[in-house]
C-alpha cells in the first residue's frame, strides 16, 4: 500500500499551490467570494468513503448500488462479481474514456490533414520530410504532389482507427519494438484498431458479461497499446506535419505573460487547430490595427494547459504568441486576473463552473469543440477543419469587443512573475542534440553520469497534496540523483512554471553527473516533450534506445511516473506503460485497493508477464528511492 498523504498545512504551511502566482490569485478568488476548485476540495474530502476509493462500489445495474465488505458479509456484489473484478471493471471503463478522448483528437488530426491537402484549411504542409516518412511507413507512394500524399495519409490513418482483427494494425506493426510484439501476441493483448477496442471493452463491462479481473486487465492493456499506436503517435506526427516538428527554443511561462493592455485570447484544452488558426489570423497587420483602433496595443494569443503546450512546442515567442500560463488548476486563477478577453475551450479540462468567472471578470467563454459545453455559455462552435479560419476571425472580433468592455469595467490584477523555459523537444531534436546518433546518450548512461531516464507523464490533482507539490518535488529528487526526466502533460506545465525546464535548471537542481551532461549539450535536466498525448512520442525515443542496444524495453534503465495523475487519459497512458514493460509509479493510489488479487496482479505478477509493474507512493523522496532502485537494478542486469 502507498504511504499516507500529509496535509496541506504540513507540506506548504497552508498554501494551496507550490506556484507563487497561483497562490496569489487563489487568495484573490477567496477574497472575491468566488467558488473555486481549491475551496471545493475540502468539503468533498470530508464526505468521501472508502468503498469508492478502494474500487469496491458499483452502480451499473438496478440490483445495486452494491458495495463489498467482509465485515457486513457482503463478499460479492449481488450479481456475484468479486472485489477484484468490480474494481477492474471500473478501471477499464475509466481507461476507455481516456482512449475515446485520444481517438477523438486523432480523428480530428487526420481529417484536418486531409482537408489541408484539399486546400480547405488555413494550414499547410510545414514538415514535408515527416509527411513523406509517415507515408512511406504506411506504404503510400511519395512520388506525387505533397497535397495528394496528405490526403492519402489522412485516409490511411482514419482507416487505422478501425483496423479489424484479421490483419495487424499497420501502426503497431511499423512502430512497436519487435520483442514487444511477440510478448503481446503471446499474451493475447495484441490490439485491433482503437475503435474496436473501445467497442469491445465497453461491451464487456455490462452487467453479467465479463466478471474476470484478469480478462478485463488484458482488455485494458490492449486498449493502452491501441491508444498509443492507433491514436497518439499518429496525431502527433500529423501535427508535426502541419505545424512543424518541435525543436528546442526558449519560451515564457506563468501568468506574468498576460498584459491587460492587449486583447488576450487564451486557448485551453488539448487540440491546437483553432489556436494555430488564430495565431495565423492575428499576424495580419489589419487585425492588429483594428485592435489598436479599439484602444488596445494589439491582439495576443496565450496558451493554457495542453493546447497551450502544443503551441509552445512549435511556435517561437513573437508579438502575437506569448507563451503558456500553466496547467488546469491555474485556469480559475488566470481568469481572475481580469486580463483575459476570450477563453476558448476545446476537448477537455475546462471546469464546468466557469460561467461565474465570465460574469465577474469580463472574460468571454467560447467552446470551439463539439465535446465541450459549459453551463450558461452561449458561444459554442463544433470543430470543422473547413471552418476553423472563420472561427479564428470570429474569436478575434469577439475579443476586441470584449476588450472595450473589460477596460471600462475591470481593474486587472496580474502577477508579475514570468518564468523562462526551454520547450520543443522531440525524438528528432534529441538525436540532433546528440549529433544524429544515440551513442553519446548511451555512453553517458554507461559511465553513470546519467543513471537512467524517467518519463514524467502527468496531470495535476489536490488528492495527494497541494497543487503540483508531488510533481515538482519528485522531479527535483530525481534530477538531483542524476536521472534525466522527459516530461509531458499538465505535470510538464507545472515543471516549466517551477523553473525545472529553464536554461539554468541543471546548475540549480541536477546532480553533478547530469549537470555536466546538460551543460555539454545545452539542455535542461527536464526535457519538455509536450502534452499527455506525447506519450506516443516519448515511446518512440524509448523504442529507439531499445533498438539501438538490441534489448527489450523492459530491460532499459527507464521508468515512468505519474505523481499527480487526475483522470481517465492518465490511466490509459499507465496501461500502455505496463504493456510496454516499464516500472510505473502512480500517485495517488488508483481506486483498486479493495481487490486484493488485482493489486497483486498489478504490483507483482504482471512483471513476469509484460515486464511492467505498478509502484505506489505519495512521498517524493520515497517514490524517488523506488525509481532509483529499479534503475540501478536494470543497470546491473545490463552490466553497466
Amino acid at each position: 500500500m502507498a504511504d499516507a498523504i500529509p496535509g496541506i498545512e504540513e507540506l506548504t504551511g497552508g498554501k494551496v499551490s507550490v506556484h507563487e502566482t497561483v497562490q496569489e490569485m487563489y487568495e484573490k478568488l477567496h477574497a472575491d467570494g468566488m467558488s473555486n476548485v481549491f475551496d471545493r476540495f475540502d468539503p468533498q474530502e470530508k464526505i468521501r468513503c472508502s468503498f469508492c476509493s478502494d474500487g469496491v462500489s458499483c452502480q451499473l445495474c438496478t440490483n445495486g448500488p452494491c458495495r463489498i465488505s467482509e465485515k457486513a458479509g457482503a463478499e460479492l456484489g449481488d450479481c456475484g462479481i468479486d472485489p477484484s473484478a468490480m474494481a477492474m471493471r471500473d478501471m477499464l471503463l475509466r481507461n476507455i474514456m481516456g482512449t475515446s478522448t485520444y481517438a477523438h483528437h486523432a480523428y480530428n488530426a487526420f481529417r484536418t490533414l486531409k482537408s489541408t491537402g484539399e486546400g480547405k484549411t488555413p494550414f499547410g504542409i510545414t514538415d514535408e520530410n515527416k509527411l513523406n516518412w509517415m507515408a512511406e511507413s504506411l506504404g503510400i507512394d511519395t512520388n506525387q504532389k505533397k497535397e495528394d500524399i496528405a490526403i492519402q495519409l489522412g485516409d490511411a490513418l482514419i482507416d487505422q482507427l478501425s483496423s479489424n482483427y484479421d490483419e495487424p494494425p499497420q501502426m503497431v506493426e511499423v512502430f512497436a519494438p519487435e520483442p514487444r510484439k511477440k510478448i503481446w501476441k503471446d499474451l493475447a493483448i495484441y490490439p485491433a484498431g482503437v475503435m474496436h477496442e473501445i467497442k469491445d471493452a465497453t461491451a464487456s463491462c455490462l452487467t453479467n458479461v465479463d466478471g474476470d479481473y484478469v480478462s478485463m486487465a488484458k482488455k485494458a492493456l490492449r486498449a493502452g497499446i491501441a491508444t498509443i499506436y492507433g491514436a497518439q503517435l499518429g496525431l502527433e506526427m500529423v501535427q508535426d506535419i502541419l505545424f512543424g516538428t518541435p525543436t528546442p527554443h526558449e519560451v515564457d511561462t506563468d501568468m506574468g505573460i498576460l498584459d491587460p493592455d492587449y486583447v488576450n485570447i487564451l486557448f485551453n484544452g488539448h487540440e491546437p487547430w483553432t489556436g494555430v488558426a488564430t495565431i495565423y489570423a492575428a499576424r495580419d497587420p489589419k487585425i492588429q490595427q483594428k485592435a489598436k483602433e479599439a484602444g488596445a496595443k494589439g491582439v495576443r494569443v496565450i496558451g493554457s494547459i495542453e493546447t497551450g503546450q502544443e503551441l509552445l512546442q512549435r511556435f517561437e515567442m513573437d508579438d502575437v504568441f506569448r507563451g503558456l500560463t500553466g496547467n488546469w488548476l491555474a485556469i480559475e486563477p488566470v481568469l481572475a486576473t481580469g486580463a483575459v478577453d476570450i477563453f476558448a475551450m476545446d476537448e477537455n479540462c475546462s471546469p464546468p463552473n466557469l460561467k461565474p468567472y465570465e460574469e465577474k471578470y469580463q472574460a468571454t467563454l467560447v467552446s470551439v469543440n463539439d465535446l465541450v459545453r459549459i453551463p450558461g455559455v452561449e458561444e459554442n462552435y463544433d470543430y470543422k477543419p473547413t471552418e476553423v479560419g472563420n472561427i479564428a476571425n470570429k474569436l478575434i472580433e469577439m475579443g476586441i469587443e470584449n476588450f472595450t468592455e473589460r477596460k471600462e469595467k475591470i481593474t486587472p490584477h496580474v502577477p508579475a512573475r514570468i518564468q523562462k523555459a526551454v520547450s520543443g523537444f522531440s525524438t528528432e531534436a534529441v538525436l540532433q542534440a546528440l549529433g544524429g546518433t544515440l551513442d553519446p546518450l548511451v555512453d553517458v548512461i554507461k559511465e553513470g553520469n546519467i543513471k537512467g531516464v524517467v518519463g514524467l507523464i502527468n496531470c495535476t490533482t489536490l488528492a495527494n497534496g497541494p497543487h503540483d507539490y508531488m510533481t515538482v518535488n519528485l522531479a527535483k529528487e530525481l534530477v538531483s540523483r542524476d536521472i534525466l526526466i522527459i516530461s509531458g502533460g499538465c505535470g510538464n506545465h507545472g515543471l516549466e512554471v517551477a523553473g525545472l525546464t529553464a536554461p539554468d535548471a541543471a546548475d540549480k537542481y541536477a546532480g553533478e553527473g547530469l549537470k555536466a551532461v546538460c551543460n555539454q549539450l545545452n539542455i535542461p535536466p527536464v526535457l519538455s516533450f509536450g502534452t499527455c498525448t506525447d506519450t506516443g512520442r516519448i515511446s518512440m525515443l524509448v523504442t529507439e534506445l531499445a533498438n539501438f542496444l538490441e534489448v527489450d524495453t523492459s530491460q532499459l534503465p527507464v521508468a515512468v511516473t505519474a505523481p499527480q495523475y487526475l483522470e481517465q487519459k492518465a490511466t490509459i497512458d499507465a496501461m500502455f506503460s505496463l504493456a510496454y514493460g516499464l516500472y510505473t509509479h502512480l500517485s495517488p493510489t488508483p481506486p483498486v485497493a479493495g481487490g486484493e488479487n488485482l493489486v497483486n496482479l498489478l504490483t507483482d505478477e504482471l512483471e513476469d508477464l509484460t515486464g511492467g509493474k505498478v509502484a505506489l507512493g505519495n512521498n517524493p523522496q520515497k517514490a524517488a528511492d523506488g525509481i532509483e532502485e529499479h534503475i540501478i537494478q536494470k543497470r546491473n542486469e545490463l552490466g553497466i
